[in-house]
């Protein structure tokens, strides 16, 4: 197998390990560095030695081993480790029996709810999903996030001790909890999927490792749950949404906005996959918001170019997204809809409230959108003010680059000399 081959496999069989030792020996913490160690011991040993008959075993019993020295290193645990010796055949750590344990796939699922656990900042949710669930590196996490390595390494060790004190345990949430534990899962993916598209920060515009896991992740959970409409259209929307990768970024790195782009670069399969899966949500899920956003996607996607967009029912879509799930920055891009359905002036109007919304007042979004409806109301000195509001308040360097760009380009001209005036 090749390297890569060798590392999509690890990120597979690593939740199901770590799901299967954490709900045997509890201490999740300890089990997760466990595993850490094993999957760095498959990846050096197995593109030389090549794949053991069965990955999963062979990860299992590296991981105990590693427990079990741990313990045994410790004199206070001494006599709890003969005893669980005692009671476990050795031989379960390499092969339990078929019936002995729930299906992998299920541990991956309550793992994917323990990481999400509510006791934990939306940060630390996303630091310990991408490790735990994805199986990438602590190093990894902290290249895609752009912290030092010893950051991000603190940051998820104090996740795992904070599961640790809310008395968190490996076990699927109640019914009660589980609807409100998977919307935090999905929040969750999609802000992975949302850094990695459009990084909100450094000298790049996308980092791929994010967005590509975000939707393997999505993918597993899809699997897992085909009959959650929200879940379908949360991956429908990431794979319609990645499909314009390949566009969005010009031959020096610069952003190029969706009205530009060359269309014959969207991923078509990508696109093709995305319209399936909302359009079979939306005819047996009643519409969630991700299914919404979903849907605008697939009309962005179907149009042949961005003159031929059907923006009546991208604004019908938008009001119903701003029911279900009423939100500053789903205003924000209503107003875009609404300015392409009733003008320029119209959209102005619907971003007028948000300058006083904490979650907006400030954030260069909302002058990028302002800026361009100034610019399509015919107000360039306006705009361009607005553009260089927008640069100024963004981190990302591709985007600061686009919007100082936009902003040059409506640059007064200049005052005509004496000779030139006569």
């Amino acid at each position: 197998m090749t390297d890569r081959a060798v590392e999509d496999l690890l990120r597979t069989v690593a939740p199901q390990v770590l799901g299967l030792l954490v709900r045997r020996h509890g201490q999740f913490d300890r089990c997760e560095d466990a595993v850490q160690e094993a999957l760095l011991a498959a990846a050096t040993q197995w593109p030389e030695q090549g794949v053991p008959d069965n990955p999963r075993a062979w990860l299992l019993t590296v991981a105990t081993r590693r427990l079990t020295d741990e313990w045994r290193s410790e004199r206070a645990r001494r006599e709890r480790e003969v005893a669980v010796a005692i009671r476990e055949p050795a031989y379960a750590a390499v092969a339990p029996p078929a019936d002995a344990e729930p299906p992998a796939e299920d541990d991956t699922l309550t793992l994917l709810f323990l990481c999400c656990h509510p006791a934990l900042a939306r940060s630390a949710q996303v630091a310990l999903t991408l490790r735990a669930v994805g199986g990438l590196t602590t190093a990894q996490i902290a290249r895609a996030h752009l912290v030092p390595e010893a950051t991000m390494s603190q940051r998820i060790r104090r996740a795992k001790q904070r599961v640790e004190a809310a008395g968190a345990t490996f076990a699927m949430p109640s019914a009660a909890e589980r609807d409100e534990r998977l919307r935090t899962v999905l929040q969750v993916l999609y802000l992975i999927f949302n850094e990695g598209y459009t990084a909100s920060s450094g000298p790049g515009l996308h980092r791929a490792e994010l967005t590509s896991e975000a939707i393997r992740l999505t993918r597993i959970l899809h699997r897992l749950l085909p009959d959650d409409g929200e879940v379908a259209g949360l991956l429908a929307l990431m794979l319609l949404t990645d499909a314009h990768r390949a566009a969005r970024t010009g031959p020096d790195g610069e952003l190029v906005p969706l009205a530009e782009q060359d269309r014959s670069r969207w991923d078509r399969a990508a696109i093709e996959e995305g319209i399936a899966l909302v359009t079979a949500a939306l005819t047996w899920s009643p519409p969630g918001p991700y299914q919404v956003q979903a849907a605008i996607a697939a009309v962005h996607a179907e149009a042949p170019s961005a003159e031929r967009t059907d923006w009546p029912q991208i604004l019908a879509l938008y009001r119903l997204l701003a029911r279900l799930a009423p939100n500053p920055m789903i205003t924000l891009n209503q107003a875009v809809a609404v300015a392409m359905v009733d003008g320029p002036r119209a959209g102005l109007a619907l971003l007028a409230p948000l300058d006083a919304d904490e979650r907006t007042a400030g954030h260069h979004r909302l002058a990028a959108v302002r800026a361009h409806l100034l610019e399509l109301a015919g107000e360039p000195a306006a705009a361009r003010e607005a553009y260089r509001a927008a640069a100024r308040a963004t981190t990302s360097r591709p985007e600061q680059r686009y919007l100082e760009l936009r902003a040059a380009r409506l640059a007064a001209p200049p005052t005509p000399s004496t000779k030139e005036r006569r």
